[in-house]
């Protein structure tokens, strides 16, 4: 506690007397009361309650759970309970004297409570779900802060009502707690106990024994740093230390536990926020994260962490094998972190952790002598009081906590059922550590990852074959080790930990002790003010004499490492704070004058202002020139930059390809069976992007929208479209932002039919939870993307889908996500096995590609330190100690840019006070608008975190800027995130030409806008909004980020602005990737000595920070051993020449980028050091031979040039194969140094601990920054998981972070988890994520132009649009019969109408043509125009809007037609019967059985039998019937292979009228069709038709109603009902009908022939209607009508009736074609075969052509469902038509398909085999009696039937050239046959079942009479005789 008693116990003596007197008084059994003692303490310990409590509660936890483990190693010995009294009741859950206690069984009963008592539950470990109800007096008991309770006790037994229990002990022996463990009322009294509204007593709020501090506290507002041992290493684990403690992977962190010792990341004080819900009583999982806490923050004045330790011997440390542990610390470890003073607390009340036993004094002055504050790891075992000027410590538990995890790893193991294990011991441990910290470097930072690992690995080693056991269970990736570690025993450890340390130069110290750790820390204390430990950076103490368990502390003692370490402990609000602070109270001032020290001629401005004025004029004449003169338009012959382009916006392959994935999975969510998004639903997409509070993120997002068009293409907006327009549909998320979402969320509601996209871009920005942005710290924003997105209103919306968008999802990975990992998308790779999957003309460098180009082999690191501004930095902080070190580095910075801009303007003695890399930077910043000759320039990025540290900057690089009369040359912007860009007047104006501007008013307003222009962009905000940088970047500066508080997002996102676009064609000739420095290093050079000078900087500083030798040596240009001039120009951006031959081109581009650069600057070097002796220079190796023979001086000029030219001279040589050139290097005009950098990814400098961080690789190849814990507000759910895998797929990953971590309690998906994990997903929520700057913006706008386009495309359909055929082949005598307004037909007039033969469906478009004499044939070439596979593909379709009256399939799903699909909740069981209907047809000699399946709610169409409900019969209406609301015909539709895209649902179409809807099935597709369609009928076709065609449906659909219409005349006979009065017509239609049209013609013309007409689209029900209501409808056989067309004329609906061939949707009446039968055989023109029959038997056929029917294409099923294939192979094998037949008894190989269909297909291809004079001979055509075969359409058909006294054309004038005879029945008869004239050789073609039936109808019909035929004549279909096939016998005409 420090013992500071707030001033009220003056001495230290007293200060020991009182703590120890409290002492015996807490550890005496008998408690007698103390009561001046207690109130001394507690006054005292008021005052100090910011500091004690919670210490004192976190101990006394784990010395309970410790006890109650039975832990070994601390506790004492067991508690023994006095022997209960002989008699009495010792039942659990009864006092003694017997009476309940009970809370469950005594809530209602009333309990009398004396005045100043209340009522409390007390817990017994033997009855963990019961509380027991004590009455207690409230002075023994906190108040609402934790305070003031008394010690002692007081209470009584509500049971037998015994009063005054003095002591808990005695009272616990009353109520029968039965306890082990000493009894503590802070542990066994647990809850307030109050009466609800029914006045049951019921469990209140938890007791606050402790940790109550907080409630005075408000919390801090952000997440804090990651870890005690921040910042990375530099270089990871090296020599033979690293391979035998650091384990291969990442580092793991402590099991069990809910969060990440990794990872102490702040979470508000769970207390602050309780107080308003729990009114001052916290919730008991609230209690539950406070008694587990192992310490708690205090505020102090600059940020030191105040620490904990074990006060009192009752306050041991925790077990780890407590139970409580592995749920402990759920949320703990933000507490241990400081924040800024609170007035309301005094200073010393900062003091650290409570310790027990002596205490130890801080020295005074501490900081002051030690330049740093010292970091106190508190380890094993007890730690002792600090008292003093505790100011000047920090301490922290974060070791200890990392300790007490790796030994609960064992337990881990258990709980997943290995044997037991023992952890790793505590020796073990402790010398592991020593081990870590001695193999550090001097400029290393300990990372608790690294430990754990090693902890991890050690115990991993120890325990082999346990583990496998395990392994064997799990698949794990444990690295094997070949040897097991010897147990470190307590007495061994001090020498080994001596010896290890040893080595190390003294940078570890050991202190051993042999008492307490108090005369250790006073020891290290005093050597620390004596200046004994100034090499000395680690400082372990250890205490192992007793035979216990160890003590032990690390102190922190380098001033590096404790720096690093103090300020890791900062929030990022709270660093804010500081920074801020410093800088107000002027505090930093010291350093301005530090540095004014530094300069030899005194203060820097005072320099400047004399150089102001010395060269006012001349220097801004000559440095401007080059920048104004391009602005002179073209005209002038000024020169211009051809290099400069304004990208245009496209959609790049890889943006297509995620908008399509985009696309993919919301159809998967609509297709999914949970009904959770209806596309079909919705007519159009409205959205919303919301993007973080950054005007310049929020301005490039709506240029993006603007330029993209989106907006116009979704009709959302008209073309004259505004800024203010465009605004409305983005959204910042800042103060403002709810009420543009309250409108999205109206218009959602509004308009149901719209789906709503909400976009939140950068998607990881603020995800606090809504709960906890309440605080007064936090921001107005955040949390305000978990109030908007996270609503109930657009969680239940079912048509908003949310997507969010990001680059770091790792945050929205976690146990608790919204999203399925089903609903992430994730940007694809670009190779996939060395394939280029997306061909781009530019290549993405995104961090991958950053880190690989450090790798050894490349020559040319985008990433690199600057080393000597690190060395500069460690300088001047240990000077100023108090200083944050972001304030320091910050002025350093600004320090070196401006030395060196003073350089470059002439100053060149600023050049020692700059350094290499600044320099670089600012040379060519300056230069780069010389080099152009439009101006353009360089931009650099100087990213500064801390907003006022940013303005500083600004401030000050602004005023040098203008002191160097360097205005006009390059800008300065500030970029704030809630602020817009300021840029000059002049520069505005040079963008305005460049980009071609002619607005007035215009100003840039992104990044992006400001391309070409040469700047210094200063980026501040504490993390990137999403803002994308311009081509013109050329260096990402970084060196000022914030390094101490790292996790994977925020370095990926720091490093994520760099992220670039380059032409992927650079990489050869154009391939300059260093530019000669576009300055003249001599000019800047002021001393002969400049090369020395750096190059003896280098190697000190090399030697100070050793580097990886496998990496190139380039990374920090001041480490080089080149000398200084090779230096800037080898490893600066704009440096040495590639020197790329032809040679090099075969290499990839790495190896010529790295190899060219590389060797470049070494030949240079040997080439300088040969010109500066006078010696002959020799050529590059890589130039062609012919230069060798170049003169010396020539060589000699080209490599001065090459190095010391004033203006831009970039070179290379010849990269083509052609004739090299004469000279070794190739000059070039000067050029534009911005295309360049455009060509080129950034420069990127970094912190030299993110550095390492970044460039360092574990095992496996993962760079470490890829296992830092992932974000902020998330934590590891244990440290006991598996490692992560370089070959680890973004999928593979997300699937990692959802398994391995929890969200904190200040996330937004914190509350979001259910026992049911798939409840935790929303259905509507998806993932997009990507690598920064990669394009995702125009990959979710083009999503959403997809998305629309699919849409409108589900609200589409392709019908068929053809003209009719065959329309020249008219009737001789055409006349008109009807008016064109008729809306019937009328009986007698359209008796008198001729039939048309002709065909003029274009389906039929390759069938034959049907002859008849009245007709014109039209001998024209009708050759085969499609082939068979083009049948469905190539014909003409158009893409149709589906009405309101259409036809759908199962995908269309609304609320109107849910009941009518089944899918309605109420009738969510159809139940649907079975019912066998059957009927004897004679002409199948059997009888047919069929079976109806009907669900429940159609059974009233049917008349059941009522005993047995038998099916009777369908029930049919009469003809006398009229009404409105229902149809009288029933439909059927015979179906196949289309159950999900077959037209069935008519709900619309009929526009809501009854009707009756038959679905005519294959039996072995029943169970689909029911199981798509459970609310339709079903017809099943009997399985002898499973491989029959459309003949055999229509056949049995015709002949069941038949028999059902005499089963109903039957039946309503009996009812008085004549039999014609029942009503005969059925509706047979295709299951492609989609929607129907009506003509309406207006004849109100002048003259009678005068009409015009119209076509809509009209309900079927309509149409059904009108046709139903015919006058003598039961006069006509068939009714149908025309197929829609575009193209319909004038002239083919003049005439409203034709009599003529009807297709796809036909009303048959069945009673009047009762002997008029379908083929049940036929497979193809079924239809056209039917009709002629009907025509033929001489009944009427009526097209109404004002009616016609839309035909929606449909790509499968139907025909295409019948594929004919070998019966031997199962292999695919392409079968020509032409071997569908064969002869008989040969080998040939049989086909598996119906012989019928082999039958129609060969005649269809090959009839011209069989009727040779018949090949486009239409005017003898091939005589086909009694059938319609199709012959193909060069050969014309003429069909006769030979039924008596039916209808036939006169043949008298006609001679054919065949005949066909196909399955002939007894009706054709010789008689028959020679009435008909063939032409001589004229062939015949008779088809039979089998050869027997075939020989009879030769004799029957006396063919060979006229006909001769041969033996090799006769054919049969390619069957195997178990498939009956088909004969053929061909003959001659005689």
């Amino acid at each position: 506690m420090g013992n500071s008693y707030a001033g009220q116990l003056k001495t230290t003596r007293f200060e020991e007397v009182l703590h120890n007197s409290i002492e015996a008084s807490l550890r005496s059994n008998n408690l007698v009361p103390r009561p001046i003692f207690s109130q001394l303490y507690l006054e005292a310990e008021q005052q100090l309650s910011a500091l004690e409590a919670g210490s004192r509660a976190d101990n006394e936890e784990e010395e309970e759970d410790e006890e109650e483990e039975g832990s070994e190693s601390s506790s004492p010995l067991s508690y023994q309970m006095k022997p209960p009294p002989e008699g009495c009741c010792t039942t659990d859950g009864f006092c003694q004297a017997g009476k309940d206690l009970r809370l469950v069984s005594i809530s209602n009963e009333h309990i009398e409570v004396p005045s100043g008592f209340l009522l409390v539950g007390a817990k017994s470990p033997n009855l963990p779900d019961h509380l027991l109800v004590c009455a207690v007096d409230k002075r023994f008991l906190p108040d609402d802060n934790g305070h003031n309770a008394l010690l002692g006790f007081s209470g009584n037994c509500v049971g037998c009502g015994k009063k005054g229990f003095c002591y808990f002990t005695e009272f616990s022996n009353h109520i029968n707690l039965k306890l082990t463990t000493q009894p503590k009322k802070q542990k066994h009294l647990k809850y307030y106990l109050v009466r609800n509204a029914q006045g049951a007593l019921t469990k209140g709020s938890v007791i606050c024994w402790k940790g109550a501090e907080f409630r005075s506290r408000p919390p801090s507002s952000s997440t804090c740093s990651r870890t005690l041992f921040q910042l990375p290493e530099s270089s990871g684990l090296s020599g033979s230390t690293s391979s035998e403690l650091v384990p291969a992977a990442n580092p793991s962190t402590p099991a069990g536990t809910q969060q990440s010792a990794t990872a102490t990341d702040h979470i508000p004080p769970t207390a602050a926020f309780s107080s308003a819900v729990y009114n001052g009583k916290e919730s008991p999982k609230q209690q539950l994260v406070k008694n587990n806490l192992s310490v708690l923050a205090r505020p102090s004045v600059l940020g030191t962490l105040t620490n904990t330790g074990p006060p009192k011997k009752r306050h041991k440390g925790w077990s780890p094998e407590s139970p409580s542990y592995n749920r402990a610390n759920v949320e703990s470890f933000s507490f241990f972190l400081p924040s800024l003073p609170q007035s309301a607390l005094v200073g010393p009340a900062s003091s650290p952790m409570v310790g027990s036993g002596e205490p130890v004094s801080v020295p005074d002055n501490l900081l002051k002598i030690c330049k740093a504050k010292p970091v106190i790891l508190k380890g094993h075992g007890n730690f002792p009081y600090l008292c003093g000027n505790i100011n000047d410590v920090i301490v922290s538990p974060l070791l200890y906590t990392c300790y007490r995890n790796s030994q609960s790893l064992s337990k881990a193991y258990e709980q997943y059922g290995a044997s037991t294990i023992q952890p790793i011991s505590e020796e073990m441990q402790l010398l592991l550590t020593v081990y870590y910290l001695v193999q550090l470097a001097s400029d290393q930072v300990p990372l608790i990852e690294d430990l754990e690992q090693i902890f991890m690995r050690s115990w991993r080693e120890s325990h082999v074959s346990e583990i496998r056991q395990y392994q064997q269970a799990v698949p794990q990736t444990f690295p094997q080790t070949p040897s097991q570690i010897t147990p470190v025993t307590s007495a061994q450890l001090p020498w080994l930990a001596g010896l290890a340390a040893s080595s190390c130069n003294n940078s570890v110290h050991i202190i051993e002790c042999s008492y307490s750790l108090a005369e250790g820390l006073s020891e290290m204390f005093k050597l620390l003010i004596e200046g004994k430990l100034v090499k000395t950076n680690y400082v372990v103490i250890i205490c192992a004499s007793r035979n216990r368990a160890i003590d032990s502390c690390i102190v922190i003692t380098g001033k590096y490492q404790a720096r690093v370490l103090s300020e890791s402990m900062l929030t990022p609000s709270d660093y804010q704070k500081e920074v801020n602070y410093q800088l107000v109270t002027g505090k930093v001032e010291t350093l301005g004058s530090f540095f004014n020290t530094l300069c030899p001629e005194g203060d820097i401005d005072l320099l400047l202002e004399k150089f102001y004025q010395e060269n006012q004029g001349h220097i801004s004449s000559s440095l401007s020139a080059s920048v104004n003169k391009p602005t002179a338009p073209n005209g002038t012959g000024a020169a211009v930059c051809t290099g400069y382009e304004i990208e245009r916006h496209e959609i790049r392959p890889f943006q297509l390809a995620v908008a399509q994935k985009l696309l993919s999975h919301i159809c998967s969510i609509a297709d999914s069976s949970t009904q959770n998004l209806d596309l079909g639903s919705f007519e159009k997409i409205d959205f919303l992007i919301c993007v973080p509070p950054s005007e310049v993120t929020y301005q490039q997002t709506l240029f993006h929208l603007w330029h993209s068009g989106i907006l116009l293409e979704l009709g959302l907006e008209k073309e004259h479209l505004t800024k203010q327009r465009v605004e409305e549909y983005v959204m910042k998320l800042d103060a403002e932002a709810q009420i543009k979402f309250k409108v999205f969320l109206q218009n959602s509601m509004q308009n149901p039919h719209t789906l709503f996209v909400l976009i939140h871009d950068h998607a990881h920005w603020d995800l606090m939870s809504a709960m906890h942005s309440l605080y007064p710290q936090t921001e107005l924003s955040t949390g305000l993307v978990d109030r908007l997105l996270n609503c109930r209103e657009v969680k239940e919306a079912p048509n908003i889908v949310t997507l969010h968008v990001t680059s770091f999802p790792y945050a929205l990975q976690t146990q608790h996500t919204h999203i399925s990992p089903y609903n992430e998308i994730h940007w694809p790779s670009s190779y996939s096995n060395g394939v280029d999957l997306y061909h781009e003309n530019r290549k993405y460098f995104g961090l991958s590609e950053f880190i690989e180009s450090t790798l050894s082999g490349h020559s040319i690191p985008l990433l690199r330190y600057d080393s000597s501004f690190e060395a500069m930095v460690m300088a001047v902080g240990k000077r100023f100690p108090r200083l944050h070190s972001a304030v320091i580095r910050t002025f350093v910075l600004i320090q070196h840019y401006s030395a060196a801009m003073m350089a470059v303007c002439g100053l060149s003695q600023m050049k020692n006070y700059t350094s290499v890399e600044t320099l670089e930077i600012t040379q060519n910043l300056i230069n780069s608008s010389r080099q152009c000759p439009s101006g353009h320039g360089l931009m650099v990025v100087l990213r500064i975190p801390c907003t006022p540290l940013a303005a500083v900057a600004y401030e000050r690089l602004y005023n040098v800027r203008e002191r160097l009369a360097l205005e006009d040359n390059f800008e300065i912007i500030l970029g704030s995130p809630n602020s817009g860009i300021t840029v000059g007047k002049h520069f505005v104006e040079q963008l305005k030409v460049w980009q071609k501007i002619e607005d007035v008013d215009w100003r840039p307003q992104t990044y992006l806008e400001l391309e070409g222009l040469p700047c210094i962009l200063i980026f501040s905000g504490m993390d990137p909004q999403g803002e994308s940088l311009p081509r013109s970047l050329r260096y990402c500066d970084l060196r000022l980020i914030n390094s101490s508080s790292l996790v994977r997002t925020t370095l990926e996102q720091e490093l994520g602005l760099a992220a670039y676009f380059v032409s992927s064609e650079v990489h050869t000739e154009k391939a300059v990737v260093n530019d000669v420095l576009e300055s003249d290093p001599e000019k800047l050079s002021s001393t002969d000595n400049e090369d020395e000078e750096v190059a003896t900087e280098g190697s000190t500083s090399e030697k100070r920070s050793p580097m990886k030798r496998e990496r190139s040596c380039s990374h920090d240009s001041a480490s080089s051993s080149l000398s200084s001039k090779a230096s800037i120009t080898a490893s600066c951006s704009e440096s040495s020449p590639p020197l790329i031959t032809a040679g090099d081109t075969a290499k990839s581009p790495h190896q010529v980028l790295s190899n060219s650069a590389e060797e470049a600057a070494n030949n240079y070097e040997r080439q300088k050091q040969r010109v500066d002796k006078g010696a002959q220079t020799t050529v590059s190796k890589h130039l062609p031979p012919v230069t060798e023979q170049l003169d010396t001086k020539q060589n000699i000029k080209s490599a001065q040039i090459s190095i010391t030219s004033t203006s831009s001279s970039p070179f290379s040589s010849s990269s083509s194969s052609s004739a090299p050139t004469h000279n070794s290097f190739i000059l070039q005009t000067s050029q534009c140094t911005m295309t360049k950098a455009s060509k080129q990814p950034p420069i990127v400098f970094l912190p030299k601990l993110v550095y390492d961080i970044i460039t360092s690789t574990d095992s496996s190849g993962l760079p470490k920054s890829s296992s830092l814990l992932p974000y902020h507000s998330v934590m590891w759910a244990s440290s006991f998981r598996p490692l992560m895998s370089k070959m680890m797929t973004s999928t593979e990953q997300s699937l990692y972070y959802r398994q391995w971590t929890v969200p904190k309690p200040i996330h937004m998906d914190y509350n979001n988890r259910n026992e049911g994990r798939m409840d935790t997903f929303h259905p509507r929520r998806l993932l997009l994520s990507g690598p920064p700057q990669i394009g995702k913006t125009g990959a979710y706008l083009q999503f959403l132009s997809i998305l629309s386009r699919m849409l409108i495309r589900l609200t589409e359909v392709d019908v068929y649009d053809e003209e009719e055929i065959n329309i020249n082949v008219k009737e001789e005598s055409y006349q008109y019969y009807h008016q064109p307004g008729d809306l019937w037909p009328d009986l007698e007039t359209f008796k008198k109408m001729p039939f048309d033969y002709t065909i003029h469906d274009p389906k039929y478009e390759d069938a034959s043509l049907i002859c008849s004499k009245l007709q014109t044939i039209n001998s024209e070439d009708r050759s085969i125009s499609r082939r068979q596979e083009d049948m469905y593909t190539r014909r003409q379709t158009t893409r149709m809007r589906l009405s309101k009256y259409a036809a759908y399939n199962t995908y269309h799903h609304c609320e109107q037609c849910h009941q009518y699909m089944g899918f309605n909740p109420r009738y969510q069981l159809y139940e649907s019967t079975l019912h066998a209907f059957a009927f004897s047809y004679s002409m199948l000699g059997e009888e047919i059985q069929l079976h109806f399946i009907i669900p429940k709610s159609k059974e009233h169409h049917f008349v059941f039998s009522q005993p047995g409900r038998q099916l009777e019969s369908m029930r049919l209406p009469l003809v006398t019937d009229k009404s409105e609301d229902y149809i009288k015909s029933p439909t059927f539709t015979p179906t196949t292979g289309r159950h999900e895209h077959g037209l069935f649902n008519l709900y619309h179409a009929m526009d809501g009228a009854s009707h009756l809807h038959v679905l005519v099935v294959k039996e072995y597709e029943m169970a689909i069709y029911k199981k798509y369609w459970p609310n339709h009928i079903m017809l099943v076709l009997p399985s002898i038709f499973n491989s029959a065609g459309v003949g055999a449906a229509h056949f049995l659909i015709k002949e069941l109603s038949y028999h059902n219409l005499e089963l109903e005349r039957n039946r309503q006979e009996e009812l008085g009902i004549k039999p014609q009065d029942i009503w005969p017509f059925i509706v047979i239609s295709d299951d492609s009908c989609v929607m129907w049209n009506a003509v309406e013609v207006d004849c109100s013309g002048d003259r009678k022939s005068d009409y015009m007409w119209t076509e809509r689209n009209v309900s079927l029900k309509q149409i059904l209607q009108h046709i139903e209501a015919t006058p003598n409808v039961t006069h006509y056989a068939l009714i149908g009508m025309r197929k829609w067309s575009s193209k319909t004329n004038s002239a083919e609906i003049k005439e409203p009736f034709s009599c003529c061939h009807v297709h796809d949707f036909i009303m048959l009446n069945v009673d009047l074609t009762q002997n008029v039968q379908y083929n049940q055989n036929r497979f193809t023109c079924d239809d056209v075969d039917f009709n002629l029959r009907v025509h033929s038997a001489g009944l009427l056929i009526c097209r109404f052509n004002h009616f016609s029917v839309m035909k929606k294409q449909i790509a499968v099923g139907g025909q295409r469902s019948f594929h004919i294939k070998s019966k031997v192979s199962d292999t695919p094998v392409s079968i020509s038509p032409a071997q569908y037949i064969c002869a008989p008894d040969s080998k040939h190989t049989f086909l598996a398909a119906p012989a019928q269909l082999l039958l129609e297909k060969y005649l269809q291809y090959h009839s011209h085999r069989f009727f040779p004079l018949s090949l486009k001979n239409y005017s003898h055509p091939v005589l086909s009696v009694d059938c319609y075969l199709n012959l193909g359409p060069q050969i014309a058909v003429c069909y006769v039937s030979s039924r008596p006294h039916s209808l036939n054309i006169s043949s008298s004038g006609l001679t054919f050239s065949g005949l066909l005879l196909y399955l002939c029945d007894s009706f054709v008869v010789a008689s028959f046959l020679k009435k008909f004239h063939f032409l001589k050789g004229a062939t015949l073609c008779v088809i039979c079942q089998d050869r027997n039936s075939l020989r009879q109808t030769v004799v029957r019909l006396e063919l060979e009479d006229e006909w001769q035929f041969r033996l090799r004549d006769e054919f049969q279909t390619a069957n195997a005789k178990e498939d009956r096939p088909l004969f053929f016998l061909t003959g001659r005409h005689i």
